[in-house]
């Protein structure tokens, strides 16, 4: 558990270096079925700001968790990021598109923790 909780740090430092905002930590590790232990869910504002987020969290989850996506889908649109960490996975969203799939509320049962934004 230890390496899922530097990885999520990890996560999230990457996230704020490029000013994303609206993080969102949701722990799936006690429901039957999850597909992994933790979403990080959090946004930007533009496509290009997506990009560099999720490129962030790529650096920052290598040099500080020793970490590498085994899969990384939507880079090509960037309206929704999915990164893969098997444990972890990371969701950058824009904000119409978060607010569409609304995640937080598919997984009612997980415990959130929202990070506060970095102003």
């Amino acid at each position: 558990m230890e390496q899922t909780e530097k990885l999520v740090k990890a996560i999230i430092e990457g996230i704020q270096e490029k000013k994303g905002r609206g993080i969102t930590v949701a722990d799936l590790s006690k429901i039957d079925g999850a597909i992994c232990s933790r979403f990080v869910i959090c946004e930007g504002n533009s496509p290009s700001q997506i990009e560099a987020i999720a490129d962030a969290v790529g650096e920052s989850a290598r040099i500080n968790a020793g970490e590498k996506p085994v899969n990384v889908v939507g880079l090509r649109q960037a309206q929704w990021v999915a990164m893969d960490y098997t444990d972890v996975i990371v969701h950058i969203f824009l904000p119409e598109t978060r607010e569409f799939y609304n995640l937080e509320n598919l997984w009612m049962d997980a415990p959130l923790v929202n990070v506060p934004d970095l102003d």
